[in-house]
């Protein structure tokens, strides 16, 4: 059976089916890494799109230039489920949001579809409404995640039987696609700023639930040491990116081309003003 989110991927090499068999979890299967941004160029960009009246996040660049390695790096935009190897049918990356006024735990996570026609420009434009939209704390504006976990509360003692079915249905692929548009567990990926409430990057974890099988965590901005021209050591300011990725999915060479493809993109950001480069495919 088909599943609504994704295509079966059949053209493989068989290591990549054997894989899923010994590790049958996304759990099973993580690897971390920490990828280091030099924040210069982005300090320069954002500066001079400031002069111009244009309003350019940290954020939207790192986002935009994942999307675009995504497209360029399609491997990355795949998931297991059921020991199967699926394509995702488009990109989609969950955000998580702090509401304010409502404590240290009053969070919501949505999704923000994408295309690789995506320009900075757009990408800004959709976590800016994305954003505005999500951080109300009126019922009447809740996204359709906290809807339905609103509902799902109600049930009480069903609890457990919700969980099970949900499960089920997602690894035989028969949940409704009305589900699949407001769960974050159902998206390429998973980023959240933790820079926004200043904290350090951390290695979040891949949900064994759903298809997301890469999450990255933006930390506050530090110094690491690199080695210059000459060899003399140099300090340079950077973002980390704390990044788990499902290593069924693509191998560890793929996984290593696609983050210097996403270094690069942002050493140059002005790059990313124009729509992905689907020529140069991986």
């Amino acid at each position: 059976m088909g599943r609504p989110d994704g295509i079966r991927v059949r053209d493989e090499v068989p290591m990549y089916y054997l894989m899923p068999q010994f590790m049958t979890e996304r759990h099973d299967a993580m690897n971390m890494i920490t990828v280091d941004i030099p924040v210069e160029p982005l300090r320069q960009y954002m500066n001079a799109q400031r002069r111009q009246g244009r309003h350019i996040s940290h954020m939207a660049l790192i986002m935009t230039a994942y999307a675009h390695v995504a497209g360029q790096f399609p491997s990355l935009n795949r998931f297991i489920v059921n020991r199967r190897i699926y394509q995702h049918k488009d990109f989609k990356i969950s955000l998580v949001v702090l509401r304010p006024g409502e404590g240290p735990n009053s969070n919501t996570m949505g999704k923000l579809v994408f295309t690789p026609e995506d320009t900075v420009f757009d990408v800004q434009r959709k976590i800016d409404e994305y954003v505005e939209k999500n951080s109300s704390t009126a019922k009447e504006d809740e996204n359709g995640l906290d809807k339905l976990m609103r509902v799902f509360c109600r049930i009480g003692g069903l609890m457990n039987v919700v969980g099970w079915l949900l499960r089920f249905g997602d690894r035989h692929g028969l949940l409704p696609q009305a589900l699949l548009d407001v769960s974050p567990f159902h998206a390429s990926a998973l980023m959240t700023n933790l820079a926004s409430i200043r904290t350090n990057h951390i290695y979040h974890h891949v949900y064994d639930f759903g298809t997301t099988s890469i999450a990255i965590a933006i930390g506050n901005m530090r110094d690491v040491a690199k080695r210059g021209k000459g060899g003399a050591p140099e300090v340079i300011r950077c973002i980390p990116l704390g990044v788990v990725m499902d290593e069924r999915v693509a191998s560890g060479h793929y996984f290593a081309l696609a983050f210097a493809r996403l270094k690069d993109m942002l050493a140059h950001p002005e790059c990313l003003e124009q729509p992905a480069d689907l020529s140069e495919r991986v």
